[in-house]
């Protein structure tokens, strides 16, 4: 094992300390030259070895000639500059030399370029680099929008994840949307201001985000979107807009280290929600568990940071502000309205005629006066459409043959309001009225979800399925039952034997379940003991011999 000089010089030392050696011996015992010995005992720090002389550059006569290429490569468009080759290329071709590498060459420029760079940046008395900032509690904030995958309803998707980052506590309200849309821009906003308690006093950081900004001028004045403008003027703060460009980025680069952060930590691997309301949820519960962080660098956690800039916040206003957008389409032949290039579902009674919608972030609602009729997602890719199978109820009563290939059919399957039970119903209900009444018997059913839970007939159609009944008031009764808890003894029952029974009596399955008719009506019972004497009332019944026979006639006598 090798040891260090200063380890020897410690030896030689320790050596002539204790056992009193001359330098002779010294050298001896430890192997080295008397010289050594002698620096040794003078000084037990090792004198520094000297560096051999660099050896000369092969580059030497024509670095002057790669040093101004690389200068006016300072001024030059940024996809016009001197690559490796170029350089090697003029060498040869202006000042016939070959002798260098393409490696030595590269190596040069790699050190070379960020060096005349700062050469010209001082000479223009200004240099490129950061400030630390001190942020003051309750004053600024910042906004940025982020991409994000998610397995949305089975399918993968990209969204946008909305971040407001405080600038002094690092208190973050994280969101996700369908798209950046200026109504997903808004609500984000909104959303923030609730959960934070406040708005930021003097200003909040943007770049020049579409939703905001119509328009770049010169420095930082901004055209802005009018509908922003009264935001900004409904929640009194104001707008900080970053230069354009990568430079902005670190002019507002908590937030954008903190999307970054928040989707690596949060969002790997993709989640796999049902609805962006679901995701939604989450996110706020873990900014809310995130109040426990500590920002790097600093002693006290988020959450604590933050409690001293919440009471010095602006009060949000008490009116609540509508982030989405009125639209009046026109309803379609086809029960479709179209918003945006993407088509929705509307109840069939509209056809040909317009009516509202509310555009917002991720829904679509559709309205009747003030009632809303239609819920939709909203969608972000052109031509894609959404259809709701209730909405096209009525039409299939009268072309029932259409309702096999529905789009409305497909879509429900695909999102589980069209389960295994009412394929079976189906199924059951062509096998005993064939293919059209079954479908209609079927339609029915399906219209009975506007007025009854899902759930409970989704148990009625089984027990009916487990008697072999494929009746609608049959599914209406036992839903009621199902939804009520109404016991089997206390409903009305048929005085017509349902199918399959010849006695008569109602039909009961393995679990005791029994089958009702919604037309029976169950009579009082009688409260008299014994009937009454009609034997007086027969004898005016019997029919008395005729002993003559008038006719009477018009004109004449009797």
């Amino acid at each position: 094992m090798s040891r260090s000089r200063e380890w020897l010089f410690e030896k030689i030392r320790q050596a002539q300390r204790e056992q009193g050696l001359s330098g002779r011996a010294l050298a001896v015992r430890f192997k080295v030259s008397r010289n050594t010995v002698r620096k040794a005992l003078a000084s037990p720090v090792p004198p520094k070895r000297k560096k051999p002389p660099p050896r000369p550059s092969v580059l030497e006569p024509v670095k002057g000639f790669i040093d101004a290429m690389l200068r006016e490569d300072v001024n030059a468009p940024s996809k016009q500059r001197h690559t490796i080759v170029r350089i090697m290329e003029r060498l040869a071709a202006e000042h016939d030399f070959e002798l260098a590498r393409h490696t030595t060459v590269w190596e040069y420029v790699k050190k070379r370029r960020p060096e005349i760079a700062l050469e010209m940046a001082e000479g223009r008395r200004f240099l490129e680099g950061m400030v630390p900032q001190a942020k003051q509690p309750g004053e600024e904030a910042e906004v940025d929008f982020a991409d994000v995958w998610l397995d949305l309803a089975g399918q993968r998707r990209k969204c946008v994840l909305f971040t407001l980052r405080m600038s002094y506590s690092g208190k973050a309200v994280h969101r996700v949307y369908a798209t950046p849309s200026q109504e997903a821009f808004l609500e984000g906003h909104v959303e923030a201001f609730e959960a934070l308690g406040g708005v930021p006093t003097v200003h909040i950081r943007y770049d020049n985000l579409k939703p905001a900004v119509k328009q770049v001028l010169f420095g930082r004045s901004r055209a802005e979107s009018a509908r922003w403008a009264a935001f900004k003027s409904w929640y009194s703060f104001s707008a900080f807009y970053c230069t354009p460009g990568e430079e902005g980025a670190h002019e507002k680069g908590g937030v954008e280290h903190e999307g970054g952060r928040f989707r690596r930590k949060h969002l790997v691997p993709p989640p796999e929600v049902d609805s962006l309301a679901e995701l939604n949820e989450r996110l706020a519960a873990i900014d809310a568990a995130e109040d426990a962080r500590h920002v790097h660098g600093r002693p006290t956690s988020i959450g604590f940071d933050f409690e001293q800039e919440r009471g010095l916040l602006r009060p949000v206003p008490g009116d609540g502000y509508d982030c989405g957008i009125d639209l009046t389409p026109v309803v379609a032949r086809n029960g479709r309205i179209t918003v945006r290039q993407c088509y929705y579902s509307v109840p069939a009674k509209f056809i040909g005629s317009k009516v509202r919608v509310k555009l917002r972030a991720n829904e679509l609602w559709v309205f009747d006066g003030r009632e809303v009729v239609a819920r939709h997602p909203r969608l972000t890719r052109r031509y894609t459409y959404h259809d709701i199978l209730d909405h096209y109820l009525e039409i299939l009563l009268v072309k029932p043959g259409a309702f096999a290939g529905a789009s409305a059919l497909a879509q429900a399957r695909a999102e589980g309001g069209f389960t295994k039970v009412h394929e079976a119903f189906w199924a059951a209900a062509k096998k005993k009225a064939g293919d059209r009444e079954g479908t209609r018997m079927l339609i029915e059913v399906l219209l009975l979800h506007r007025q009854l839970p899902a759930d409970a007939l989704v148990t009625a159609m089984e027990t009916c399925l487990r008697v072999g009944s494929v009746s609608t008031d049959l599914v209406a009764i036992e839903a009621r039952k199902a939804m009520e808890g109404t016991d089997a003894e206390d409903a009305e029952f048929s005085s017509a034997p349902p199918e399959g029974d010849e006695a008569g009596e109602p039909v009961a399955d393995a679990g005791g379940a029994r089958v009702i008719s919604l037309h029976a009506r169950r009579l009082p019972p009688d409260p008299r003991t014994s009937l009454p004497d009609m034997s007086k009332y027969d004898r005016l019944l019997t029919p008395v011999a005729k002993t003559r026979q008038a006719t009477t006639r018009k004109g004449h006598g009797a």
